[in-house]
């Protein structure tokens, strides 16, 4: 039996294990399956590995994007380029190499969206996500503005400062963060929406619920409105072609 998974804290918002258990059962893929490994400190990886046997390929979500790159073996280049790692081919017990779907699932889902007056984007969070999240835009030849609890340099600010001129000139904003991700919905990334227009698009990483409050309030203001699913699904598969590969 080979075994695949997803590593991270807390998994209970996680629609991966249904999907790669739909996936072999729809596409008839035998002898695989797809667990979840809930750990509370990266430390606990090395024993994921050691307990389990034929593991052949593991995903990597919040918060250990980053915290995962020192244990692996072989970095793919675009994932070292952004600094953050969500997928990982476990080639033998002490050859890991680690990839970055998230940036294929991402790009591919945003484009037919995007229009000419995308040209800044406002990203909510400093994480693993962010950082792919603004790699792609760069690529993308869009400006980007990061929003963090504790600003560090000149391209951060903090929630205070997403005012009025600052929602005027960034017509994306990207929730990046896990605030309003199951089971806490009600949570939203503070500021005022109803400096939003028709112009802006809205797109929430989170999938997990559907729609949360953060795009339900932009779908109020007309804004066009993203959830974090298709990038899911594309990176999932993403994922399969490069363990199988």
């Amino acid at each position: 039996m080979k075994k695949y998974g997803l590593i991270g804290h807390p998994l209970s918002h996680s629609f991966s294990k249904k999907y790669f258990t739909e996936k072999f059962e729809k596409e008839n893929i035998i002898n695989c399956s797809y667990e979840l490994f809930d750990i509370e400190n990266i430390n606990q990886f090395s024993e994921i590995l050691e307990k389990t046997p034929n593991l052949k390929g593991l995903n990597i979500t919040i918060p250990y994007k980053e915290k995962i790159i020192p244990f692996l073996t072989e970095i793919d280049e675009t994932a070292k380029a952004i600094g953050a790692v969500n997928t990982i081919k476990i080639l033998n017990e002490s050859k890991l190499k680690g990839y970055n779907t998230d940036y294929y699932g991402f790009k591919k889902s945003l484009k037919p969206f995007l229009d000419i007056n995308h040209e800044r984007a406002l990203i909510f969070g400093t994480g693993g996500a962010s950082k792919t999240v603004k790699f792609v835009l760069n690529e993308l030849n869009i400006d980007c503005l990061l929003v963090s609890r504790n600003p560090k340099n000149d391209n951060e600010i903090s929630y205070n400062d997403v005012n009025e001129y600052v929602i005027k000139y960034h017509q994306i904003i990207i929730n990046t963060t896990p605030i309003g991700m199951f089971p806490n919905t009600k949570d939203y990334p503070k500021f005022d929406y109803k400096n939003l227009t028709s112009k802006h698009l809205l797109y929430d990483l989170i999938y997990n619920p559907t729609e949360t409050e953060f795009l339900k309030k932009g779908k109020q203001q007309g804004c066009i409105t993203l959830n974090g699913l298709q990038m899911l699904k594309l990176q999932a598969e993403k994922s399969w072609r490069i363990w199988n590969s």
